[in-house]
């Protein structure tokens, strides 16, 4: 965006606001003529007061209009912005269903419609393009609220289950983003959904949605209690062939208590629990993606190094990594898990005091998925810890990576 006029930044951050030109110009005392005029560059927009003005009115850094590359900061495309949040909030506010119970709904969007867009929703997630979905979630919730909200009979347990799975991508990218209030009420909306659904299975990956919040807000107790309560609940029978599904999210229950037990510093519980997380992936087979949840035998792997980052055992992670961890089946996950896993690295050198190799993971994850480290606040935490520890000058790939950050160097 570097290379475009001014007016033509004015138009596009109005735009992203869904502002009229007029409803701009009313704002900013101006006429729809002038607004007009400098959009297409007739007038030119060159007294400070005025850019001011509207940087304010459209809720943007005033550096933006003049020229800086929105992807280069930690608000604009690959992240997240407050009136996204506030748009996000509202449509978590709305009660379709409790209206519907009173009223007819509207005519709801038709599920084969909310299948495609709830798939494209957690593809868009696990490709670590958290800007373009949080643009797209404030739609996706009305819509599945709407869709829920209006049928009935054997449709009625599809809707739930296509607005449980939004709720749950609501959840997490909210999370990693730091809107973790929200993230909790999402993820607890999608806990009550998924009784609805009638799937025991959708309740339980739920369950590790609401316990990822209740972690990320310092309450680990408590999530760990209830990952561990659910993933008995779901446990395989001894004598029964489990279903890769189930497999799957039970082993996604124990590796969640894990974390939460990490947090608290409960080393006993953390392995018990990754070791029966291995025994359902050796079942499982291999990776798979049931659930959204990439669960399997390397998943498995990259959350024993991050429950040892969490411990402060910064050099078992880097262990972990280097020797339990297979490249190809590493490569053959999806870039939020690898990004999210080389953050997790990252935070291993860095509490190891290898500040080199801990920037060369942010690197690494940087070119797998630029918004899992430009926008996560851990990974600012650790960008600001290589940098404080780095004697002169940092090097330049790493200068320039935070400056995209918006980290100072």
């Amino acid at each position: 965006m570097e290379e475009l006029p001014i007016g033509r930044r004015v138009a596009y951050w109005r735009g992203r606001r869904k502002m009229s030109q007029q409803v701009f110009a009313d704002r900013l005392g101006k006429s729809k003529s002038w607004v007009d005029k400098v959009e297409r560059g007739v007038r030119r927009l060159d007294k400070f007061s005025v850019l001011y003005e509207i940087a304010a009115i459209l809720q943007v850094d005033v550096q933006l209009l003049l020229g800086k590359d929105p992807e280069r900061r930690t608000d604009a495309l690959n992240c997240i912005d407050q009136v996204e949040v506030q748009e996000i909030r509202a449509a978590l506010e709305r009660y379709d269903s409790m209206s519907a119970y009173f009223d007819a709904a509207p005519y709801p969007p038709p599920l084969a419609d909310m299948r495609k867009a709830v798939n494209h929703a957690w593809l868009t997630y696990q490709y670590g393009r958290y800007g373009m979905l949080t643009r797209a979630l404030p739609k996706l919730l009305r819509d599945a609220q709407a869709a829920d909200a209006g049928y009935g009979g054997d449709q009625a347990r599809e809707a739930a289950h296509l607005l449980g799975q939004v709720y749950q991508i609501a959840s997490s990218v909210l999370r990693k983003l730091g809107e973790c209030d929200l993230a909790w009420l999402a993820a607890d909306r999608s806990m009550a959904v998924a009784q609805r659904a009638d799937d025991p299975l959708l309740a339980g990956i739920a369950t590790t949605r609401v316990c990822n919040a209740l972690v990320a807000m310092g309450r680990p107790r408590p999530a760990l209690e209830l990952n561990v309560t659910i993933a008995n609940r779901l446990a395989p029978g001894s004598g029964d062939e489990a279903s890769p599904a189930l497999l799957s999210v039970y082993g996604m229950l124990l590796l969640q208590g894990a974390m939460a037990a990490a947090r608290i510093g409960d080393s006993a519980t953390v392995d018990d629990l990754i070791n029966g997380a291995y025994e359902a992936a050796a079942l499982l087979g291999g990776d798979q993606n049931h659930y959204w949840t990439s669960f399997g035998p390397t998943n498995v792997e990259l959350h024993r190094a991050a429950a040892a980052v969490e411990l402060g055992d910064g050099g078992r992670a880097v262990e972990v990594h280097r020797q339990r961890i297979q490249e190809p089946a590493f490569n053959a996950l999806l870039p939020e898990r690898r990004a999210h896993h080389l953050l997790d690295i990252a935070r291993g050198f860095a509490h190891v005091g290898d500040v080199a190799n801990a920037g060369e993971m942010l690197l690494r994850g940087d070119r797998l998925a630029p918004s899992e480290i430009r926008c996560r606040p851990i990974a600012h935490e650790v960008m600001s810890d290589i940098l404080r520890r780095t004697r002169g000058a940092p090097p330049s790939p790493i200068a320039e990576l935070a400056e995209h950050m918006g980290v100072g160097v």
